[in-house]
Order: C-alpha cells, then sequence, then structure tokens
C-alpha cells in the first residue's frame, strides 16, 4: 500500500459493527453532555431520554438543527445562540461566515480533524504545506493549518489574491503540498506557466468549497500533483474526505453523518439522495443532528484504499436555496438585503452559473430602473459587502423574472 492511503489509526480499519457500536454510545453521552452544558439543547433535548437511544432509528426521535436555522438561533443569544458549552474566554477564536453565523474554535490540538484527510493524501510530518484558504473572518485558513501543524508540518498562510506574488512565492519556497479551492490552485498553475516560474515542488494536496471538476483533476495530474478532495463546513469542521479518485468521500471517525429527508428528521433509504446531517463530538460545540443544508447519498461497499467508513457521494447540489460559491455560503436573506438597501429594484433573483473556465460566477437579475452607470456600481459593491465575493447586475424587464420564489437559481452542471 503507498504511503498515501496508509492509515493514520486503527480506528478507519475497524469493523462496521465496533464501528457503529462506539458512534452509539458516543451520541449517547453526546446528548447527555449538552442536556446538562449547552442552553440551547436542554430545551431542544429536554423530552429525550438518553438511554432510549440504541441505534440510528431510535436517533431519529431528536428534531434536526438546520444551517439555515443558525441566524435565527444565533440572534437570540449572541454570539451562539446557547449551542456552546463554555465562555468565550476560554475560546480560541471566533469566526463568521456569511449569513453572519458565527463559529468558535476551542484549543484543542485540530479541531476540526483535518490531519486525518491530510494524512490519507501522503502529507507528512516535514512537509511545507501553502494554504491558500482564507484566514480572514471565515475559519477555513485555520482549519488546514491546525490540522498541518498537529501533523507536524510547517504551514504558509498564502490566503487567496495577489496571483503572480503567490506563484513567484511558490517557486521560491518550494512547498510540496497545497490546500486551497481547486479553481485557484488551476490559476496558480496556469500563471505560473504564463511566466515561466517552476512550481514542480507541489506533489500532493486536498482541495474543498467547490466541485473538484474532472477537467481540474486531469490537469493536476498532467503537473504531477496527486490532488483529493474533502467535505467540510465550518460549523462542523471535516465531514468527509477522498481518498481514491472519483471513488467517494470516506466519512470522517468523528462524526456521524445521516441521511435524511430535506425539511423532514426522517432517514432516507440507502441509495436516495437526502440531506447530509452531521453529528460532532466536540466538548465545546455539540451539534446534534445538525442539518448541513447539502445534498448527498451513500455509496454502497467500502473504499479499495482498505478505509472501512461509509462515503459519501459527494456534493449533490442544497436541500434549499442556500448555496454555495467559491467556497463561502450566500444566503437567500442576504440578496434580499440587497434589494431592501436599493429601493429601486422592485424584484431580483442571483443566477450562479458556471463561465467557459468552469469558474463560478454571480449575477444578480433586476427588475426595476432603467439600467444606471451608478446605480449599476452601488449594486455591485452592496452585493460584495454583504456575500464577500464579486457579482455582476444585469437589469432586465418589469415583470420578465419568474414568480416561482426562487431568490437564489443554482445553473451550475457538473457532469
Amino acid at each position: 500500500m503507498s504511503e498515501a492511503n496508509s492509515f493514520l489509526d486503527s480506528s478507519e480499519t475497524r469493523s462496521e459493527v465496533d464501528r457503529e457500536t462506539d458512534l452509539i454510545q458516543r451520541f449517547k453521552k453526546q446528548v447527555q453532555h449538552a442536556q446538562v452544558n449547552s442552553d440551547y439543547f436542554k430545551e431542544r433535548l429536554k423530552n429525550i431520554d438518553p438511554e432510549s437511544i440504541v441505534d440510528r432509528d431510535s436517533i431519529c426521535q431528536i428534531p434536526v438543527t438546520r444551517k439555515t436555522d443558525l441566524k435565527a438561533i444565533q440572534g437570540k443569544a449572541p454570539p451562539f445562540g446557547g449551542l456552546t458549552t463554555a465562555p468565550l474566554s476560554s475560546l480560541a477564536r471566533l469566526f463568521s461566515s456569511p449569513g453572519p453565523i458565527y463559529e468558535p474554535q476551542a484549543v484543542n490540538e485540530d479541531f476540526w480533524r483535518v490531519k486525518r484527510a491530510l494524512y490519507s493524501v501522503g502529507v507528512r510530518c516535514g512537509s511545507l504545506v501553502y494554504n491558500t484558504f482564507s484566514y480572514h473572518f471565515t475559519p477555513a485558513g485555520f482549519m488546514m493549518d491546525e490540522g498541518a501543524r498537529a501533523l507536524g508540518c510547517a504551514v504558509f498562510p498564502a490566503g487567496v489574491g495577489q496571483t503572480e506574488l503567490q506563484v513567484q512565492t511558490i517557486a521560491e519556497i518550494r512547498p510540496d503540498v497545497y490546500t486551497g479551492t481547486p479553481s485557484f490552485l488551476k490559476i496558480l498553475l496556469e500563471k505560473g506557466n504564463e511566466l515561466g516560474l517552476d512550481l514542480s515542488s507541489l506533489k500532493r494536496g486536498i482541495v474543498g468549497g467547490e466541485a473538484l471538476l474532472p477537467s481540474a483533476r486531469k490537469l493536476f495530474q498532467n503537473s504531477g500533483i496527486e490532488i483529493c478532495q474533502t467535505y467540510a463546513t465550518a460549523d462542523v469542521g471535516l465531514i468527509a474526505y477522498e481518498t481514491l479518485p472519483d471513488q467517494g468521500l470516506i466519512i470522517d471517525e468523528g462524526v456521524l453523518v445521516e441521511i435524511v429527508r430535506p425539511g423532514s428528521d426522517d432517514l432516507v433509504e440507502d441509495g436516495e439522495v437526502g440531506e447530509v446531517v452531521v453529528t460532532v463530538f466536540s466538548d465545546i460545540y455539540p451539534l446534534i443532528r445538525f442539518g448541513t443544508g447539502d445534498l448527498s447519498m451513500f455509496i454502497p461497499g467500502v473504499s479499495a484504499c482498505g478505509r472501512t467508513n461509509r462515503r459519501l457521494k459527494g456534493w449533490m447540489g442544497r436541500a434549499d436555496q442556500t448555496t454555495k460559491v467559491k467556497g463561502m455560503f450566500v444566503h437567500p436573506e442576504q440578496i434580499n438585503a440587497v434589494v431592501k438597501r436599493h429601493p429601486e429594484i422592485q424584484y431580483a433573483r442571483l443566477n450562479v452559473a458556471h463561465d467557459t473556465q468552469h469558474n463560478d460566477v454571480m449575477t444578480l437579475e433586476c427588475e426595476g430602473a432603467t439600467d444606471k452607470l451608478e446605480l449599476n456600481a452601488s449594486i455591485v459593491i452592496t452585493l460584495k459587502e454583504l456575500t464577500k465575493l464579486r457579482g455582476a447586475v444585469n437589469f432586465v424587464p418589469t415583470n420578465s423574472l419568474p414568480r416561482d420564489g426562487k431568490v437564489i437559481d443554482d445553473r451550475r452542471k457538473y457532469d
């Protein structure tokens, strides 16, 4: 077996019975912990007897807490809505994702459990990790940073932007590991080629925040870089990770994952698409049956890499209109806020699509006043301020947009 697919610990290869027994016991203890120490879950779980939890079917008596509800929950008791179990003074950091939604970081090593995904792709002590996830506001940069440091790696905190400076830095410091979005790695490789710079030190990495398209994977392979996908969120950290191309994503050992019918608390049948619901076993942030809003499905069988946990097919869309663009969530509430700031807009819809290079692009289509350069520019600024993403604005005739309840229309295709 190659170094890239050797195992971090024995939990990755345990039997299905042993894993399931352990997960149910950990789930039961997490419920007990949250009932005592979390103000939110004291109320949420007040009618739940932890001893009644004996299998996955019995877990369904607990209602799902959905990501789409977090803004309202947190608004009642800022910043975390009573979901955490410790005072702010005991935390390492606080983060804010679009919404806004606030996330804590405890002082635990590798709080988001990312080192398992890094290890699976061959990252080892002594590697130099070039981390292009953002360290600003959202936790993505620190997720990778903490995971790499837990493995004994040095990290260059590159963040995003400044493409020419980035490729010059890679050529000079010679990192062997890349972490970031696949689209930004593609941009870096193309810029390095344009400038005649040697980026061949990059040998492996993990990507996330957006789909890894087949064309991009082929480009990375042709460049001598072994890339695998991760599935993580700011709320729960690592959920699943890829070890072999196009063979699904293996669920992390530190979470219990369910697939439920969107908008319900009930499990779907095996092989059906549904919403990914995650329970994370954190003492500080005990999210129990947390609905991510992402759609996926379980893949039958086990991975050829030897890990025995269940696999997810990957991201298959959103269970609600909230969508992910360049690794950032965009909420309908944010688009409505744009409209409220500009009374000239009578009606609007955000379209998300791929351009000819398969990059994510946002266009806010607006009915209302005639297209004026000054107004257009002002709306573009507001859109970026509220979503943290660049987007275009296009005025269309009155009553030309469908009245079908959609605020965000995700038109991207992944086949």
